[in-house]
């Protein structure tokens, strides 16, 4: 009975975090909604790379679930189009508002969690490994970040 209501907890808790990520304001007389994910998002490369962290903890989230690995590596794609994309200047912005990721992926464990309360050894590792990708992809879009900036301050004008 304890583990019951440890699990209602962490699943309140799951649904709270994806609701302030992805649909704490609402635009007036519409039914749009938006979250921190998408304010914080507005600050270049900066606000994506902080918004992808607690993505990571939902999931870490699906493992204890007992989301099977080709649920958790579709909740990882769904992080990856959220920070490529919305890396992009403009047009991140405004995917941003409409692609919700985090509550994507708290409906995916919904969905499909086993209910055990654990992952095996084999899923921790499988997330492992999902978390590195993702990690090297933030890696690699600020080293790029940084060599396009580089160059642009540092180029010489063509005129």
């Amino acid at each position: 009975m304890a583990d019951l209501q440890k699990q209602v907890e962490i699943e309140k808790s799951l649904d709270q975090l994806a609701f302030y990520l992805d649909d704490l304001f609402r635009v007036p007389g519409t039914g749009w909604r938006f979250g921190l994910d998408a304010v914080i998002g507005l600050i270049p490369n900066i606000g994506d790379t902080i918004t992808v962290l607690p993505s990571f903890y939902i999931l870490l989230a699906g493992v204890r679930h007992g989301v099977p690995k080709i649920t958790l590596l579709r909740m990882a794609a769904n992080i990856g189009v959220d920070y490529v994309v919305g890396s992009i200047p403009f047009i991140g912005d405004a995917f941003d508002f409409v692609w919700k990721a985090n509550d994507m992926n708290i409906r995916l464990i919904r969905e499909r969690a086993t209910g055990r309360n654990a992952g095996t050894a084999g899923d921790y590792l499988f997330l492992l490994v999902l978390l590195l990708l993702l990690v090297g992809l933030l890696v690699g879009s600020i080293i790029a970040s940084g060599l396009i900036l580089w160059w642009v301050f540092t180029s010489r004008p063509l005129v």
